[in-house]
Order: structure tokens, then C-alpha cells, then sequence
């Protein structure tokens, strides 16, 4: 493989690698966000109204931006019926192929989320709760994690072709 694609494979494992662990720690965030809300209207009796949904904000930016080292770490669900009896060179080929699929959705929602985003900005866009935060951080998370999950796609991508021919990226 070409020293550009090897350094690219390295980069961008690199970069999913520190964005997952981020993304991992963040559910402490939410855990205490979530335990804070609990507190203050059972225990205190001063509900805050701000809680769940900020938690529901932690969760998203939790799976979204945690989504390319879990396709790294190869921890995604897959449908195994005939996958787990091929060899590892037929499961890269299968996996070049549908990496594919995988690319095509991904820019889709990239350019969606792009889209949603500007929106957002441009309009100010708030979402309809008593707190009514603003949509644009988690807009921009989004926009984030989509563009990470692609460039660890094609990381993917490379691998499984370098696999497939006998070569190991890593």
C-alpha cells in the first residue's frame, strides 16, 4: 500500500481513537446530569427543567461522535448468518464492497446534516421546550461525528483492501 494511504489510516485511527474515548467519558456527563435532576426535585424539591434534555443532548453527541471508533473497534452489530464462516480474506472483500453502501449514506446524511445546520444558524433555530436551548452546538457536534464516520469509512475501507490482498494496516 502507498505511504500516503498507510499515514492516512494512521491519522484518522488516531483521531477516532481520542474523539471515542472523549465520547466514552461522556456518559459520566450525563450520568451526573441526570443524577443532578433527581437530587434537586426529590430531594431538594427544586426541579430544573434543563436536565433531561441536556442529557438527551450528552447521549447524542455520545453515540454520534463515538460512532467512527466503534467502526474502528469493529464493535458494530452485524448480521453473521454466513459472515462468520468466510475467511478473513473473503470478509474484507465483502467488507470493501459494502463499505460502499456504508460511504453513500454517510455523505448523504453529511449533506443533510450540513443543510440542517445552516438552517439552524441562520434562523436561530431553539428547540420548543421550557429551557429552549439553542439547536446549533448540537447541530455542529453532528455535523462532526458524520464527517468523522466517514474518514473512518474509507480508513476502513483501506484496510479491508489491504487486507483482502494479504497486507495488514494498522
Amino acid at each position: 500500500m502507498p505511504k500516503f494511504i498507510i499515514n492516512y489510516v494512521k491519522y484518522v485511527d488516531y483521531v477516532s481513537t481520542k474523539c471515542g474515548r472523549v465520547a466514552m467519558y461522556s456518559i459520566f456527563l450525563m450520568i451526573a446530569t441526570l443524577l443532578l435532576g433527581a437530587i434537586t426535585r426529590n430531594i431538594l424539591n427544586i426541579p430544573l427543567s434543563w436536565t433531561v434534555e441536556m442529557a438527551q443532548f450528552i447521549i447524542t453527541g455520545y453515540y454520534i461522535v463515538g460512532g467512527a471508533y466503534s467502526m474502528q473497534m469493529k464493535a458494530h452489530v452485524r448480521m453473521d448468518l454466513l459472515y462468520e464462516h468466510w475467511s478473513s480474506k473473503t470478509k474484507a472483500r465483502v467488507d470493501a464492497v459494502t463499505n460502499f453502501f456504508l460511504l453513500f449514506y454517510l455523505i448523504t446524511l453529511f449533506v443533510g446534516s450540513i443543510s440542517s445546520t445552516m438552517y439552524a444558524i441562520e434562523y436561530g433555530q431553539r428547540n420548543f421546550s421550557q429551557w429552549n436551548p439553542s439547536m446549533v452546538p448540537i447541530k455542529i457536534i453532528m455535523v462532526m461525528g458524520i464527517f468523522l464516520m466517514i474518514l473512518q469509512t474509507i480508513s476502513t475501507f483501506f484496510k479491508d483492501l489491504a487486507k483482502a490482498k494479504g497486507i495488514t494496516i494498522s
